[in-house]
C-alpha cells in the first residue's frame, strides 16, 4: 500500500533536529538515541493559530518539569527551544492552521543500554511542524470503553509527559478493530481517566464534570477549559467518573491539542444524551475558540 499524507502541503516541510533544519526525507535521529532504544524522551503538542503559539509557555513548562523528572541532562535552554520553533514555522511559512509535535530526547549513547550514564551527548531537540486541522470530526466522534488501565503513579506518574505510550497505542488499536475514533481508558480502581490520546469531560444536569488527574495526563488545554468554565460562572466538579456516568451523561467531551474540543455522542454503544454536540459543549468550543483566535505567543516574523 503506498502511503498518503492527510495533507499534502507536509511533503515538503522541514524539521528541526538536533540543531539543523532538515527536508522531510533528511530528517533522521541516531538508532543510539533514546527515543530509539527504549521511549526515553519527552514531548508536547502546540497548535498556531493566527499568528501565535496558543499556551507556548504552558507547555513548555511540562516539557522541562517532565525533563527533570526523568533527571535528564545538558537540556537546551527555554529561550533555545522558542527558537527552534520560532525557525521551524519561519522555514515552513506556518503562521496558522499547524501543530507542532516538540520532542526532547535524553540524546544519544554511546553504546545500546539501559543507563543514562551512556548518553554523553546532551539531549536531542526536535521540532516537527505540520499543516494539521484538529484530528477528530467536530460533529462528534464515537469511543469504546479500552480493556488496558491507564497507568497510576504506582507504575509511572502520567504528570511525566513522555514518550513511552505503548498502553495508550494498544487502547486505540481496540478503538481502530471497534471501528470507533479512541478509547476511553479507566484507571487501576475502574475509575475513568482519560481516552488514548484525550481529556474527558461529563456534563449532568448543568455541572461540568471531569476525573482527577491521577491516573490520567494533567493536560494543558483540559485546564484551560476549567479555568474558563469557572470565569463563565459555570459549575465544575473535579471527582471519581464511573463509566455508568459516562453512558448517562447529558454531555459529553474530550480535550486535547491535537483534536481541541470535540463532542462524544456514543460510548460502548450507548447514545449520549441526545446524540448531538450539547448547550454547554458547543459554549465552551465557541469560548475556546475565541481565546486561540486572539491569545498566545506571537510569532517574531
Amino acid at each position: 500500500m503506498s502511503p498518503t499524507l492527510p495533507d499534502l502541503r507536509n511533503e515538503n516541510i522541514f524539521i528541526h533536529v538536533g540543531g539543523q533544519l532538515l527536508a522531510r526525507e533528511e530528517a533522521k535521529i541516531s538508532v543510539f538515541d533514546s527515543s530509539v532504544q527504549g521511549g526515553d524522551a519527552v514531548w508536547e503538542g502546540l497548535r498556531v493559530y493566527n499568528g501565535r503559539i496558543f499556551l507556548l509557555n504552558e507547555h513548555l513548562d511540562r516539557l522541562f518539569d517532565s525533563a527533570k523528572a526523568l533527571a535528564f541532562a545538558q537540556v537546551p535552554t527555554r529561550q533555545a527551544v522558542k527558537q527552534a520553533i520560532f525557525d521551524t514555522l519561519r522555514a515552513n511559512g506556518m503562521r496558522d492552521g499547524a501543530h507542532i509535535r516538540l520532542t526532547l530526547t535524553r540524546g544519544k549513547k554511546v553504546t545500546s543500554g539501559m543507563s543514562p550514564k551512556l548518553n554523553q551527548y546532551g539531549c536531542s531537540l526536535i521540532v516537527l511542524a505540520e499543516w494539521k486541522a484538529p484530528v477528530y470530526d467536530q460533529n462528534g466522534i464515537r469511543l469504546i470503553t479500552s480493556a488496558i488501565r491507564r497507568n497510576s503513579p504506582q507504575c509511572i506518574d502520567s504528570k511525566i509527559h513522555h514518550n513511552n505510550l505503548i498502553n495508550n497505542i494498544m487502547a486505540k488499536i481496540e478503538a481502530n478493530v471497534a471501528g470507533v475514533d479512541d478509547a476511553v481508558m479507566l484507571d487501576l480502581h475502574g475509575f475513568v481517566s482519560e481516552t488514548n490520546a484525550t481529556n474527558i469531560f461529563l456534563v449532568k444536569r448543568g455541572v461540568l464534570l471531569t476525573p482527577h488527574a491521577d491516573s490520567c495526563l494533567p493536560g494543558i488545554t483540559r485546564a484551560y477549559i476549567m479555568q474558563l468554565a469557572r470565569t463563565n460562572q459555570i459549575a465544575l466538579q473535579e471527582r471519581n467518573l464511573s463509566i455508568s456516568e459516562v453512558y448517562s451523561a447529558d454531555e459529553m467531551f474530550t480535550t486535547g491539542t491535537m483534536g481541541e474540543l470535540s463532542p462524544v455522542l456514543e460510548v460502548d454503544g450507548r447514545t449520549i444524551g441526545a446524540g448531538v454536540a450539547g448547550p454547554l459543549t458547543k459554549r465552551l468550543q465557541m469560548l475556546f475558540a475565541e481565546r486561540t483566535a486572539n491569545e498566545g505567543e506571537p510569532l517574531p516574523f
